[in-house]
């Protein structure tokens, strides 16, 4: 590919029904780009926690996508009430998501972890009251 491709998305709040469409996508486009499966697997993953995160937690969102011959980066931001301790968010199984979300399956505090786990990169950028930012990479080599 000789340049980028950019991608952006918009991830509603509270909406489990399109909360995944955004990664779907980006999956759909990347193995039309001949991607490796792992990659394409890897990329898909953080960025479906990332928009269930968004969901739950961030009163929806944007996702910047940008895909290069070096590494598919994404950018998820919202406004939501930011992350209070993001060392503690971190660790598998801690959660914050209400009862009536855990009740439909999500919220088991695996979002972060995965998403850390599945990218050669990823940055945490969250200031109460204004929102978070979280970058995420999965390089191609």
């Amino acid at each position: 590919m000789s340049e980028a491709i950019k991608l952006h998305y918009t991830v509603p709040g509270d909406d489990f029904t399109q909360a995944g469409e955004a990664s779907s996508d980006v999956k759909g486009v990347l193995k039309k780009l001949g991607l490796p499966s792992e990659i394409v697997r890897k990329v898909s993953i953080a960025m479906y926690e990332g928009e269930i995160n968004m969901a739950i937690h961030g009163g929806g969102g944007e996702i910047e996508v940008s895909i290069d011959t070096g590494a598919v980066d994404m950018r998820l931001v919202d406004q939501g009430p930011g992350i209070p301790n993001v060392a503690l968010a971190m660790q598998e199984g801690w959660s914050t998501a209400p009862e009536r979300v855990r009740n439909l399956g999500f919220g088991a505090g695996m979002g972060l972890p995965n998403m850390k786990r599945y990218t050669d990169e990823m940055e945490v950028d969250s200031e109460i009251g204004r929102g978070t930012t979280v970058h995420m990479r999965v390089n191609l080599a």
